[in-house]
């Protein structure tokens, strides 16, 4: 399916993190219905609902012809509690993990090497406009490329840890199955009914022989 965009986030809820925290984090649900098709969309207006999007969506069949979906869906993290409590209550549940990674040291890092680069880039671009030997001016447009290129380095570093931040990331695994329960039984096709009836019937004549 196509990447759906991310709609906008309610800001009803608190945020999960405390002010200044950077941190990263991630469920795993695997989930079973007898409705494939309506717990998939159930999900997808869920989703919708708390302001998040499907970034990866995959259906697939068994071979005895039930579905399973694989779905990464993104959640703004101050509605990550709440949607997992939601999702849980549209399908059975069967397994969920969490996991959160605190990157603030790291992020802040960034920030701050992005700044000095900043700055680095003004002063060199101040020399530059004072330059006039060629040797001084080729050395010092050299050091602004590679600064430009630090500084555009680090920016889109932050743009991806305040993607991840932002928006939390919940994988779920949707099946489908014929009853609800820890390990499911496939319903029998009709070829397997005949077999498994007329097996029986050979034990019921062969009982009856024994006991003539």
């Amino acid at each position: 399916e196509a990447m759906e965009e991310p709609g906008e986030a309610p800001s009803d809820d608190s945020a999960g993190t405390a002010s200044g925290q950077k941190l990263i984090r991630n469920a795993w649900l695997e989930l079973e219905s007898t409705e494939f098709d309506e717990a998939s969309r159930a999900l997808k207006e869920l989703t919708e609902e708390f302001g998040g999007y499907f970034e990866n969506s995959s259906v697939a069949n068994y071979k005895d012809g039930a579905r399973w979906g694989d779905y990464t869906v993104r959640i703004p993290a101050e509605r990550f509690d709440a949607f997992l409590e939601q999702a849980g209550t549209l399908c059975h549940l069967t397994w969920q993990e969490m996991s959160q990674e605190d990157i603030s040291e790291v992020y802040y890092d960034t920030a701050g090497r992005l700044e000095t680069q900043k700055i680095k880039l003004e002063r060199l671009q101040e020399l530059l406009s004072k330059a006039e030997k060629m040797e001084d001016i080729i050395t010092l447009e050299s050091a602004i490329s590679e600064t430009e290129w630090m500084i555009e380095d680090l920016s889109g570093t932050l743009r991806r840890y305040d993607g991840k931040v932002d928006y939390a990331t919940v994988h779920i695994n949707l099946r489908e199955v014929y009853k609800l329960s820890s390990v499911e039984t496939v319903p029998e096709t009709f070829g397997q009914r005949m077999s498994a009836a007329f097996a029986e019937g050979l034990r019921d004549c062969g009982d009856r022989l024994e006991d003539l």
